[in-house]
Parts: structure tokens; C-alpha cells; sequence
């Protein structure tokens, strides 16, 4: 059975914007609120070269990397065409306007992490 732990309100994320959650492991995760009120939520690192996504310019259901503007889908954090690479991609849950992220997550190195700690 999932765990969900509280993070924040909708409205405490910035519209096209996003909010950073530090993680007891792991890098910190970003969650995202799109101009329709959607809220995705992903590592807060692009596949590129590490850059903070939550600094990064959000469209649609896309954000746009700061450092070198790849297009990274909020969907499922992978880059679009011609970039490649994925990061975390963090289930979300909303209910009554609060924010709930999986604990379990949270509480899981990403898998490049992982790769880099071995």
C-alpha cells in the first residue's frame, strides 16, 4: 500500500513554475505546476549536464533545461527530439488541493544516482 507524504498546496507552487523538496537521499525533487494547474514531479537534475530543472522555463508539459534549454516532458522526464535521456519522473497525488508525493520514492536513489555510487 503507498504512502503518501504532504509537500505542499497547488497554490503554493508557482504557476509555470516550481517548488524544490529535499529528499532524506538522493538529489532534491522538483514539483512543477503548469498554466492548466497540472502538477508533475521529477528529479532536479536534466539528463544533459545536471542542470536544476526547477530554475528551468515550464510549457505546456514541458520544461526548458536553464543551462542549455533542452526540452524535458514533465510527463515522464524524458528529453525530446534530438536530445536524449530521462530523469526521474515522481508520482503525484491531489486531493482536496494538497500536494502528496510517494514516500517510497522519496525515499529511492534515482537510477543514474545509483549508477554513479557504484
Amino acid at each position: 500500500m503507498t504512502q503518501w507524504k504532504p509537500i505542499c498546496h497547488v497554490e503554493d507552487i508557482p504557476r509555470l513554475g516550481a517548488r524544490r523538496v529535499q529528499r532524506p537521499v538522493g538529489g532534491a525533487v522538483a514539483v512543477f505546476r503548469n498554466a492548466d494547474d497540472q502538477v508533475f514531479a521529477l528529479l532536479d537534475r536534466c539528463p544533459h549536464k545536471g542542470g536544476p530543472l526547477s530554475q528551468g522555463i515550464v510549457f505546456g508539459t514541458s520544461v526548458a533545461c536553464p543551462l542549455h534549454n533542452w526540452t524535458i516532458g514533465l510527463d515522464d522526464g524524458c528529453a525530446r527530439e534530438p536530445d536524449q535521456g530521462c530523469t526521474q519522473r515522481f508520482t503525484v497525488k491531489i486531493e482536496s488541493g494538497q500536494v502528496y508525493l510517494d514516500v517510497d520514492e522519496l525515499n529511492t536513489l534515482a537510477l543514474d544516482e545509483v549508477k554513479a555510487a557504484a
